[in-house]
C-alpha cells in the first residue's frame, strides 16, 4: 500500500488531514442546520440532515479510532447537536388529554393526476378516512376518484381540479362550510382548498390543502419561502386548524419550524414517526426520502397514529393521520 510507504510522520500527517476533512464538514452542516441558515443551495441539501446525523456518528468514530483529539472533540459536538435535532422524530412524545371524537386524516399528493385513483379510493376504505386532501389534483383524477367510489364514501368536498401541478381538493365525511380556495401567489401558483369541517360530536376544524412552491431551483428559493411563510398561522387561543399537504420542506427547514412555532404540531414528529420519508426516489430518481408531506395540527389535537403508505404514479407516498379533537 502507497500509504504504508509513506515515513511515520508523514501518514500521521495524512491521518489528521483526511479526520479534519470528514469533521469539518460536518460541523458546517450543524451550524447550518442550528443557525438557520437555509438559504440558496443549503435550501435542499438541509433536506438530507438525518443521513447526515447517522454520518456524523462514523466520523466520530473515525476521529476517535485515529486518536485524533481535537477532530474527535469537533466531531462530538456535530454529532451531539445533529442527533438531537433528528432523533427526537422518531420518539413518540407525550400527547394533549383530548377526548374528543376521533378523526382518520389522509393527504395525497397526486403528482399532476397520475397517482393511482383505485389506491387511493382503497385507502380512504380501508382505513375509514373521514377526511382526505390532495394536492396536483385535475380533472381527470376528480372524474377517476368518483367513478370508484369516492364520492360515496367522502361525499362533501371543496375542489379546485386543474390541469398540471396547481390543483388542490379537500374531501369529507361530513358537511363542509366556509370553504373556498386560495392560491399561492409565488412560484409554481399552486392552490389550496380549505374549508371547515363541523365534526360530530367535537369542535369545528379547519382543514387545508397545503402545497407551497417546491424549491426546486436557487431562483425558486425566493418564492418557497415566501409561500411557507404566508401558510395559515395555528390559533391556539381561537379555532382549531389543520394543515395537511405537500410542504416542500422537512424539520430542518426554518420556515416550515415558524410555522409550527405558531402552535402546530407535526403529527408523524408527535407520533415516533418523522423520519418516514415522504417523497424519492419513488419516480425513478436516485434520490434518498424525505420527508416533506406533513399533517400538522393544532396543539390540542391529541396525535393517536401515523402511518405512510406508498401510492403507485405518484413520486409522493401519503401520509395518514389519526387523532383525537378536543372536547367542544
Amino acid at each position: 500500500m502507497i500509504v504504508d510507504a509513506l515515513p511515520a510522520h508523514r501518514r500521521a500527517r495524512l491521518g489528521t488531514v483526511l479526520c479534519w476533512l470528514a469533521v469539518v464538514p460536518t460541523a458546517l452542516w450543524a451550524a447550518a442546520r442550528l443557525l438557520g441558515l437555509d438559504r440558496g443551495p443549503l435550501v435542499q441539501a438541509l433536506a438530507f440532515t438525518p443521513y447526515v446525523a447517522g454520518a456524523s456518528v462514523l466520523v466520530l468514530a473515525l476521529a476517535l479510532a485515529l486518536r485524533r483529539w481535537w477532530p474527535a472533540a469537533l466531531a462530538a459536538l456535530a454529532a451531539v447537536a445533529l442527533l438531537g435535532t433528528v432523533t427526537p422524530r422518531a420518539l413518540a412524545s407525550p400527547q394533549p388529554a383530548a377526548a374528543g371524537p376521533t378523526v382518520r386524516l389522509l393527504t395525497a399528493n397526486l403528482l399532476a393526476g397520475a397517482g393511482n385513483a383505485e389506491t387511493l379510493v382503497e385507502l380512504v376504505r380501508r382505513h375509514q378516512v373521514d377526511v382526505l386532501t390532495v394536492q396536483e389534483f385535475t380533472p381527470d383524477a376528480q372524474a377517476a376518484l368518483d367513478r370508484l367510489g369516492l364520492d360515496t364514501l367522502l361525499p362533501h368536498r371543496q375542489l379546485n381540479a386543474e390541469i398540471g401541478t396547481a390543483g388542490s381538493g379537500l374531501y369529507s365525511r361530513w358537511p363542509l362550510t366556509d370553504g373556498g380556495v386560495r392560491r399561492n401567489l409565488e412560484g409554481w401558483g399552486f392552490s389550496q382548498a380549505y374549508a371547515t369541517v363541523p365534526v360530530p360530536g367535537g369542535p369545528p376544524v379547519r382543514v387545508e390543502s397545503a402545497h407551497p412552491s417546491a424549491p426546486y431551483a436557487l431562483d425558486q428559493m425566493g418564492a418557497w419561502r415566501a409561500d411557507l411563510t404566508a401558510q395559515p398561522p395555528a390559533t391556539p387561543d381561537g379555532g382549531l386548524r389543520i394543515l395537511a399537504g405537500d410542504f416542500n420542506a422537512t424539520l430542518d427547514h426554518s420556515p416550515l419550524r415558524a410555522l409550527l412555532r405558531s402552535g402546530y404540531v407535526d403529527a408523524a414528529d408527535a407520533a415516533g414517526a418523522g423520519l418516514t420519508g415522504t417523497w424519492g426516489p419513488y419516480d425513478g430518481d436516485l434520490i434518498p426520502p424525505v420527508t416533506i408531506d406533513h399533517v400538522l395540527v393544532d396543539h390540542r389535537i391529541a396525535v393517536r397514529s401515523v402511518q405512510v403508505f406508498a401510492l403507485p404514479g405518484s413520486d409522493h407516498r401519503p401520509v395518514q393521520a389519526t387523532l383525537t379533537l378536543p372536547t367542544p
